[in-house]
């Protein structure tokens, strides 16, 4: 039997009202791992008001989506697009970067993509 790894694994911070999520996904994404995520991240944010959060996705282990989970993904920027404050995508695939590009028309917050880790968390920092 061979066993296909895939999800994503969150990390939250909060002191006061700034958050500071951390992701790492891997594989193929599904709508199954977005049925996990989504009320984790529901429930984070909605219990402050005005949030302002700082993400860091790591995308190195990162295959895809599959296209149930690309709308999951698309639905979560939708909903909390004025929480975000500074998305870095660290990555080591072209098509990350373009993500990264395509992001930004759907969040207020700003998205970046890096190729180096060390400089994506200085970036938010900033």
């Amino acid at each position: 039997m061979n066993s296909v790894k895939h999800g994503i694994s969150i990390g939250i911070e909060r002191v006061d009202s700034n958050f500071f999520l951390s992701l790492k996904a891997v594989g193929k994404l599904t709508h199954a791992d977005y049925e996990v995520i989504t009320p984790l991240l529901d429930s984070a944010l909605e219990s402050v008001r005005e949030p302002k959060v700082d993400v860091l996705i790591d995308g190195t282990e990162l295959e895809g989506w599959e296209l149930r989970a690309v709308w999951d993904d698309f639905k979560i920027g939708l909903k909390h697009n004025n929480e975000f404050n500074k998305v870095a995508i660290y990555g080591n695939k072209n098509w990350q970067e373009i993500a990264a590009k395509v992001g930004s028309w759907f969040i207020s917050g700003e998205i970046k993509y890096f190729d180096n880790l060390t400089d994506a968390t200085t970036w938010l920092k900033k």
